[in-house]
């Protein structure tokens, strides 16, 4: 079969999307279907272009308007690789299927060009926007457009690919629920163990907290930095490092601004998975959060598997399903710290973290590497990325 893959995110960009779609496209290439990945040009700093040569499936890049921090991320940044993919659909070469990535824009002119075309297309609902967009201030009749469209984008679909139950049972209350599958996530292993692998774990001169991935309205990341005056007052020189984008970074910074820890919370570009992994490997705590009540309840932040994958003790702040992957238990301990979204709490679990021997330490270099082995074999993506490819050639064949 001919599949596209259709994303205004792919690798060298390091997201949730990029390991997941990067390792569906390896996947479909090893079923014998010939892929095409229909994206945009990296950043400048990122070098991605001259990779795809080596790639066995092909990767066709457009350019693409991107917001001040370099992100496509912004409706009229979306509509820049959403109306030029229209065109790539609809005067390309044929496809048995195509697979689109949210945003629900992309899903939109995928629908319209699929339906031009006669060909099925999959939606991989990794998250609902719509509920996300409810969540930023935004006007109700934005809200209610974005909601439209995610919807007319879910139900022109062949097959909905669902990355969590919870995904599922959201999307069934928004009336989608007969093309559903729930085919899990994960994240590439092989790209974090090559990172240590390469490089060892940089390990600071004080105690650092990593959060490592976006900081939007529905993370709640705010709390970290709340926290963090408490923690430097038990673990003097303690730091707070966020590695990646998300529109809350301009209020973060403010916050530690006003709480007189602004020298103590960094932040730094996304970075590729094999750069991130030894930075990690080497830090106090791995840390994530998710806003009760946004309306992203039921999602799991992925930041958490590439954190384990890297054998970095977790703290979670929040509910949901990652509340319980924390207190997963590696040789009888759990492999994190969950509480509620809390500052106090939060201070708490980052101190209690912090107390237990660490890198460099030969229980704590012990206790990471016993953990990063069963991530391995736990939050892959290969099995995700197979099942996928499964219900792809699925929607394919009942064309």
């Amino acid at each position: 079969m001919r599949i596209a893959i259709a994303s205004r995110i792919f690798d060298p960009e390091p997201s949730a999307a990029s390991f997941r779609l990067g390792a569906l496209a390896e996947a479909c290439v090893a079923a014998g279907h010939a892929t095409t990945v229909l994206t945009v040009r990296p950043p400048r700093r990122l070098s991605g272009e001259s990779a795809d040569a080596r790639r066995p499936y092909r990767v066709r890049r457009f350019p693409v308007l991107r917001d001040r921090s370099g992100y496509v991320r912004g409706y009229v940044q979306y509509l820049s690789f959403d109306l030029p993919l229209l065109f790539r659909i609809l005067f390309g070469p044929r496809r048995d299927a195509i697979v689109v990535e949210p945003p629900p824009t992309t899903g939109f002119f995928v629908r319209l060009a699929a339906t031009l075309r006669r060909t099925p297309y999959v939606y991989y609902a990794a998250d609902i926007w719509s509920d996300a967009a409810s969540q930023t201030g935004a006007p109700g009749w934005m809200v209610r457009a974005v909601r439209g469209i995610e919807r007319f984008a879910l139900r022109g679909a062949a097959v909905v690919l669902s990355v969590s139950e919870g995904v599922t049972g959201r999307l069934a209350e928004l009336g989608i629920a007969e093309t559903v599958v729930t085919v899990g996530n994960g994240v590439d292993v092989g790209s974090f163990l090559a990172g240590l692998s390469e490089a060892p774990a940089a390990r600071p001169v004080t105690p650092e907290f990593v959060y490592a991935g976006t900081a939007s309205e529905w993370h709640g990341a705010e709390v970290f930095v709340r926290a963090l005056p408490a923690v430097r007052d038990a673990v003097p020189g303690a730091v707070v490092r966020f590695i990646g984008g998300g529109s809350e970074r301009a209020s973060l910074e403010a916050l530690a601004t006003e709480l007189g820890v602004g020298a103590a919370v960094r932040f730094e570009p996304a970075v590729s998975a094999p750069e991130l992994a030894p930075v990690l490997r080497g830090a106090t705590a791995a840390l994530a959060s998710v806003r009760p009540g946004s309306g992203y309840d039921f999602a799991f932040p992925t930041k958490l598997y590439s954190a384990a994958v890297c054998g970095a003790p977790l703290v979670y702040a929040g509910i949901g399903p990652a509340a319980d992957f924390v207190r997963t238990e590696v040789d009888g301990r759990p492999i994190g710290v969950g509480v509620p979204l809390d500052a106090g709490a939060v201070a708490a679990a980052m101190i209690e973290t912090a107390s237990v021997p660490g890198p460099g330490d030969p229980a704590g270099d012990a206790r990471r590497g016993a953990v990063s082995a069963w991530a391995g074999g736990a939050v892959g993506l290969d099995a995700v990325a197979a099942r996928a490819v499964d219900e792809i050639a699925r929607a394919a064949t009942r064309r």
